[in-house]
């Protein structure tokens, strides 16, 4: 599996990839891998002030559904629009063209509690 060290991740199973005082958040490689094909991804908050560690949307595979969180507070300022047509995207380039949302962190000291690749990665075992 997949764990760029430039990102950082959330015990949910979140990444999220800083540029300035914007971010983009998806799912890790791990994330992609345990709920199988993508069919759905369903995130209603665009425009909202959505806390850390509160639900901004959810992610539907073939089996089940799961509610995707917030790494850090931010307002949610787009969604990968790309995904209502091909949200297999997140299986295909999960770090990339599968990324879900484009944040404004509201607390950058938030950041300090996400995980590195390494510290994820031995929670994952």
């Amino acid at each position: 599996m997949n764990f760029p060290a430039e990102l950082k991740y959330t015990k949910d199973h979140e990444w999220i990839r800083i540029e300035g005082d914007i971010a983009y958040v998806g799912i890790t490689d791990y994330a992609q891998k345990e709920l199988g094909e993508i069919v759905f991804v369903d995130v209603t908050t665009v425009g909202e002030t959505v806390a850390k560690e509160e639900a901004f949307g959810t992610i539907e595979a073939v089996k089940t559904v799961s509610d995707l969180f917030m790494p850090v507070t931010g307002e949610v300022l787009a969604f990968n629009t790309a995904l209502e047509n091909k949200p297999e995207l997140v299986n295909e380039d999960v770090y990339g063209e599968g990324w879900l949302i484009k944040i404004s962190i509201a607390d950058a000291k938030e950041l300090e509690t996400l995980l590195s690749a390494e510290e994820y990665e031995k929670l994952i075992g």
